[in-house]
């Protein structure tokens, strides 16, 4: 065998057992296991419980990860060369797709607020927005608009849980917890969002769009409203404005007005 062979043996008979032990004192509960994936902002590092996903984070090195990661859970988390079965099986799909699916995710520490924040936000399909007003009503807590950007500013676990589709009220993109805000307009690029039109709605003060064959008024980027034909489409600044034109909410998307 050559000398670099048998050096990487020697490297891989080191690595090997290191990571076995820590599979072992992550499967005991004393710290979280975490392993590493490609996404379109960058390599995610994916931290797990028995339980379920527990973070999603973005970092410059593993050291850099795990020192965040024990600053803010308060328990070190541990490079792992395979994850829980359920979590491997169903981890991929929910990255690629934003959605957490049978992705099992651990929400402890959460209130019963935020997870509640975060459960709805993971029905935002892929490639759409939702204000944070759409959140707060469909909670039940019309009146936290500013709670809800709260709850989401602390998301343990974005990308799978998707906070990046999440909007301010006046339909501009907003911050992104998730390292540099532009990785907001990355994910939802990725996802198939046309921003231009978007933005240039928000920009021109348009809150909601509407087919005149259907008189059903969306949010801009809901299915329905991406269809329809620009003959047939029409704006409308406020959720009273369309009504007032003889429109009626999409049950779909369900749009609302709710001032931050």
């Amino acid at each position: 065998m050559t000398d670099r062979l048998i050096a990487d043996l020697e490297r891989l008979s080191t690595i090997a057992p290191e990571l076995a032990v820590n599979a072992a004192i992550a499967a005991s509960g004393a710290a979280d296991g975490y392993v590493t994936r490609p996404s379109p902002v960058g390599t995610l590092y994916v931290a797990f419980t028995g339980r379920g996903v527990s973070a999603v984070e973005l970092a410059d090195s593993p050291q850099d990860f795990e020192e965040t990661f024990a600053n803010l859970h308060g328990r070190p988390a541990l490079p792992v060369a395979h994850m829980p079965r359920q979590i491997e099986r169903h981890l991929d799909n929910a990255i690629a797709t934003g959605k957490p699916g049978r992705l099992p995710l651990d929400f402890g520490g959460l209130t019963a607020f935020q997870q509640a924040v975060l459960e709805k936000t993971a029905e935002i399909p892929t490639g759409e927005v939702r204000p944070y007003g759409w959140i707060a009503k469909e909670i039940g807590k019309p009146g936290a608009v500013r709670a809800v950007g709260s709850a989401l500013a602390k998301n343990p676990i974005p990308v799978v849980v998707p906070c990046h589709r999440v909007v301010r009220s006046d339909g501009k993109l907003g911050n992104y917890s998730l390292g540099d805000p532009s990785n907001k307009r990355v994910l939802l690029e990725a996802e198939g969002l046309d921003l231009n039109t978007y933005e240039s709605l928000a920009d021109r003060g348009i809150r909601f769009t509407g087919s005149d064959t259907t008189k059903i008024f969306c949010n801009p980027s809901c299915g329905p409203a991406v269809r329809t034909m620009a003959e047939h489409r029409v704006e409308f600044r406020s959720e009273s404005d369309a009504r007032e034109h003889g429109y009626r909410p999409c049950k779909v998307c369900r749009p609302v007005t709710i001032a931050a």
